[in-house]
């Protein structure tokens, strides 16, 4: 049986991992400045997430959510301490698209209405409802068509409101900074004004921090840098430092009942252990202040390269912009100089998005290869 083609894959075949270094099957070493997408968020192989996940997996791997499991309510405490999230109620599933797949469904109960307002550029799954929610029409199959949608140019007040005062819309979904677009962030002004249409007309705020959240910009979530409360609050990439892992944060005026979401596998014994492990590790070392700190230093770095153009994003959700598609560059520093670099759908940005226990000396290597093959 042959896989199903649908990745273009770089021949690289990774068998270990610790903190942020990769070794292939020739223990060839690879710097990791990408994540897996965002997903490491403490670095591979930490022994307290190891130590958790085995000490767990020994006991008791997996139950379903008909009995009690003292670990999500563990989870859950723990993450409003570090979040500060007060009094939200959480729900735990499995990926990102599932997590936006609840958040939109939730809104549409709460408030009986069915259209929802994304942004261009978005990106916020692969399922229903939240691939009909992502700016890109190559990945949305006529099935998902029958998902009602408006997009509004990213910023643009006036076009929100003319679309919710039409009363019809459950929900506005939106990447505080976006990932796979590019990373562009609004404005202060334009994040609050949004939370105050959405009281105005009656629709509940998304906020997507499924790449963003769990520290990776030096806020636990990006939007909490605008000052707004959003109803719903979707995560999963770093949540589980690579088990798989999402969850949604709902907002205490939004009421459950028996029924109203549910799933096999989310929040599970394992999955839930990963977590606690990633919270323990962000909190012990300080790993949101080491992503402010790392910044700071990465862009000061950048100055020091004219071919730079812009320098996006915050924290460790960082983007290098140029004057020209960085696709060759990218394998060149994957081939040549053995590190692990993103991209987005901007053809001249590339994505830097490694653990937050990245440090200096590994920037400083990162920069010396892009001064080499930009001379």
């Amino acid at each position: 049986m042959s896989l199903f083609d649908v990745y273009p894959l770089f021949d690289i075949t990774p068998v270990e991992a610790k903190d942020v270094y990769v070794y292939d099957e020739n223990n060839i070493e690879y710097l990791d400045l990408y994540g897996g997408h965002a997903v490491v968020a403490i670095g591979h192989s930490h022994p307290k997430y190891v130590k958790a996940i085995s000490n767990q997996v020994s006991k008791l791997g997996f139950y379903s959510n008909s009995i009690q499991n003292p670990l999500q309510e563990e989870l859950s405490e723990k993450l409003e301490a570090l979040s500060g999230c007060k009094d939200y109620q959480l729900f735990l599933c499995n990926s990102g698209a599932e997590a936006n797949e609840n958040a939109l469904k939730l809104a549409s109960f709460h408030n009986d209405k069915k259209k929802v307002l994304a942004f261009k550029n978005s990106f916020h799954g692969r399922t229903s409802a939240a691939v009909a929610a992502t700016d890109n029409p190559k990945i949305i199959a006529p099935i998902n068509t029958q998902q009602e949608v408006n997009f509004s140019e990213f910023g643009d007040l006036y076009n929100v409101e003319s679309v919710l005062k039409q009363n019809e819309t459950c929900a506005v979904i939106i990447e505080t900074i976006q990932g796979i677009g590019g990373l562009d962030e609004s404005t202060t002004e334009f994040y609050q004004g949004l939370e105050k249409l959405c009281k105005q007309y009656n629709t509940l705020l998304i906020a997507d921090e499924i790449q963003c959240g769990f520290g990776r910009t030096g806020d636990f979530f990006a939007y909490q840098k605008h000052g707004i409360t959003p109803d719903i609050i979707s995560m999963a990439k770093g949540m589980g430092n690579g088990f798989p892992i999402g969850g949604i944060l709902i907002h205490p005026n939004i009421k459950a009942s028996y029924g109203l979401l549910g799933t096999t596998f989310g929040g599970n014994h394992l999955a839930c252990s990963a977590s606690l492990a990633v919270l323990d590790v962000l909190e012990k070392e300080n790993l949101l202040e080491n992503a402010k700190e790392i910044s700071v230093y990465f862009k000061e770095k950048a100055k020091e390269i004219s071919k730079i153009k812009t320098v996006k994003g915050r924290g460790l959700m960082l983007g290098l912009e140029f004057d020209f598609p960085i696709a060759e560059l990218r394998k060149t520093l994957i081939n040549k100089h053995k590190i692990f670099t993103g991209n987005s759908k901007n053809p001249n940005l590339i994505r830097i998005l490694p653990s937050l226990t990245v440090q200096k000396k590994h920037i400083d290597v990162f920069f010396e290869a892009l001064k080499q093959e930009l001379q």
